[in-house]
C-alpha cells in the first residue's frame, strides 16, 4: 500500500500555511495519476497547492519525493510569493535527500513515525 508522509519540518510549514490535510492528500493523488507541475529528476516533483481561501496559481509550491506505487513523501513547501523556484544548490540537496528517504526500509519507515519525524498524511 501506498505510504503518503509528511517531514515534520513540512508539517510545520503546512500548519502555518494554513493547509487542509485533505488538500495534501488531494495533491499525492494527483501526482500518482500523473498531475503535478514539474518532473525534477530523481524522484523529485513540483506540485502547486492551494493555501486556504486563494486559487492554487498563487498560493504554494510543494517538493515531493515520490516513488510510484511505494511512497509519496512531501519534504518542502513554499509560498510562489517568497520565490519562484529551487536554486540548483536546493535541487542538489533535495535529490540527495530524496535517494536516502526512498532507500529506507519499512521498518525505518515505521520507527520515523513513531519517532514524530515523519507524520502520515490522512484524508
Amino acid at each position: 500500500m501506498m505510504q503518503k508522509l509528511m517531514t515534520k519540518q513540512f508539517s510545520k510549514w503546512a500548519l502555518s500555511q494554513n493547509i487542509a490535510s485533505n488538500g495534501l492528500f488531494e495533491a499525492i493523488e494527483e501526482v500518482q495519476s500523473g498531475n503535478f507541475n514539474a518532473n525534477l529528476g530523481g524522484h523529485l516533483y513540483k506540485k502547486r497547492i492551494r493555501f486556504e481561501g486563494q486559487g492554487k496559481s498563487s498560493s504554494g509550491r510543494t517538493i515531493v519525493c515520490y516513488k510510484k506505487g511505494d511512497r509519496a513523501i512531501f519534504i518542502h513547501g513554499f509560498a510562489k510569493n517568497e520565490k519562484s523556484n529551487l536554486s540548483k544548490k536546493e535541487l542538489n540537496a533535495f535529490k540527495e535527500f530524496s535517494k536516502i528517504l526512498l532507500g529506507f526500509s519499512k521498518k525505518e519507515i515505521t520507527l520515523a513515525i513513531e519517532s514524530g519525524s515523519f507524520i502520515e498524511v490522512g484524508i
